[in-house]
């Protein structure tokens, strides 16, 4: 067998350049292309078993070229790559029938174990996965980070399986309704209603109703059949948010109806059948409250089946910036504002927070700026005062006594920076661009490892390629004259 011949399609030649280089190094035959033409030449010329794509060309959407490859070859493998990611991108992509997605910047260890595991799949004779059949109409779940495209990933998952129940957990703010519409719109189902209830905003009293509906005459003023949510989503999926909440007497009943498939309404004496699928959602802790006798566990069990945890927005602060970018959109179309951007020190105030409301909570600062700031650029003096403050999560109960918090806080508050192995980082009173400080932090790295790339890129946590590739962007390293180009 000859070599696996791989096409990169991207118009940054610096990425395009990198991947040629790393992949040729592992044994592919590689070549590279800048535009969708270019691509579709090279693609009917190279016969690339597979593609790696990015979204944004500058000639053509790269979901149509997408279409274009797979209807000219079907079993030619797609990757795709963005610097902007979203549910709608990544499920789309993965429905037009691209094997893989992940954002920009991207790890090369992980770049490499993909393509050896798209390609083996292909060898291997792996089945087609099932195809998405509708487009999500609203469900914008941004994010470039490993965390959020895992999570785009189990969503697809668990709209081409059709599980009948899916459990989704996460802080509060952090998208679960817009993970449940996600799994929804992408299914067989999305021609299907998708309706919800909110499980804490019901009175025990009520709830049965509401769920599962009534006969006429089942009480006082039942003057009419009222059918219930379950029934109201026949055929489609049943978003059950904050399950926690539930009342033990009412999670005997829906766990009933979902093991069953059917249910009775109230002075019913007829069992309905219910093809539904059920996702719940909670920000509670569902295992401790069964061992609290708070939450039946039989039902935990039933519903944790397929299990999505979206993570807080501190765990993923790279997707800060893209999230801002969105909402600005929104906000703009909303507002009819002309927003650009934030100020550099605004964008630094949100990475330095530890946003306890997620989404919910920085969507609401960013509205609150564009309501309060009359520019185009929007400073950081409106934004409430804890996020100006940079407060950042706690560590956890037992990593370090209130008194090491207490001295920590007091030399952050004297220094104007963050301490690390004895270096202080200070933030001049003027503010400062992000850029310039990433390369002030990529020279201080190559001058503590005296020019030494490997050790540079060990200190700032990344890949040594990506220290290359933000080195030839500030204009250090190889040419500049600034730093020793010290490979190990």
């Amino acid at each position: 067998m000859g070599k696996d011949r791989i096409l990169i399609v991207d118009d940054e030649r610096l990425i395009a350049s990198s991947l040629a280089t790393l992949l040729g190094r592992e044994g592919y035959e590689v070549e590279s292309a800048l535009t969708g033409a270019e691509a579709l030449e090279k693609f009917e010329r190279f016969r690339p078993q597979l593609i790696m794509l990015d979204i944004s060309l500058p000639d053509m959407n790269g979901l149509e070229l997408l279409r274009r490859i797979k209807r000219g070859n079907g079993e030619t493998r797609v990757i795709v790559m963005t610097a902007l990611a979203s549910a709608d991108c990544a499920l789309q992509a993965l429905k037009d029938g691209a094997e893989d997605f992940f954002g920009k910047p991207f790890d090369l260890e992980l770049v490499k174990e993909v393509v050896r595991r798209t390609l083996a799949k292909r060898e291997g004779g792996e089945e087609k996965r099932p195809e998405l059949r509708k487009e999500a109409a609203d469900a914008k779940m941004i994010g470039n980070s490993p965390k959020m495209i895992g999570i785009f990933k189990l969503l697809k998952a668990a709209a081409d399986a059709d599980a009948k129940t899916v459990l989704i957990t996460g802080e509060s703010g952090t998208g679960k309704e817009l993970a449940a519409r996600a799994i929804h719109c992408h299914s067989g189902r999305a021609g299907a209603p998708f309706v919800e209830v909110n499980c804490a905003s019901i009175p025990e009293n009520l709830l049965e109703n509401e769920l599962f509906g009534h006969e006429k005459g089942a009480f006082t003023d039942a003057s009419r059949l009222r059918k219930g949510l379950f029934e109201m989503a026949q055929g489609g999926t049943l978003f059950l948010d904050e399950i926690g909440d539930m009342p033990l007497p009412m999670q005997a009943k829906v766990l009933k109806a979902i093991e069953n498939r059917r249910f009775r309404r109230l002075g019913g004496q007829q069992d309905v059948e219910a093809d539904v699928r059920i996702v719940a959602a909670t920000h509670q802790d569902l295992p401790r409250m069964v061992a609290e006798g708070k939450f039946r566990g039989d039902l935990f069990f039933r519903l944790n089946v397929m299990h999505i945890e979206l993570p807080p927005l501190r765990e993923r602060v790279e997707d800060i910036e893209p999230l801002v970018k969105y909402l600005i959109e929104a906000l703009n179309a909303e507002y009819g504002r002309k927003v650009v951007s934030l100020s550099p020190a605004t964008l630094a105030c949100l990475a330095g927070y530890h946003w306890p409301g997620n989404v919910r909570e920085l969507r609401n600062a960013i509205e609150r700026l564009m309501m309060l700031e009359p520019g185009n650029v929007l400073p950081p003096d409106q934004l409430p005062s804890e996020i100006k403050g940079g407060r950042r999560a706690h560590p956890p109960v037992g990593k370090a006594g209130a008194g090491e918090h207490r001295a920590a806080a007091e030399e952050r508050k004297q220094t104007g920076g963050e301490r690390a192995d004895g270096d202080t980082i200070r933030l001049p009173s003027s503010g400062i661009a992000l850029d310039e400080l990433e390369k002030l932090l990529i020279e201080r790295a190559l001058a503590m490892s005296e020019g030494n790339q490997t050790r540079a890129a060990r200190l700032l946590k990344t890949s040594r390629d990506t220290l290359r590739y933000r080195m030839k962007k500030h204009g250090l390293g190889e040419g500049s004259g600034n730093h020793p180009a010290s490979g190990s």
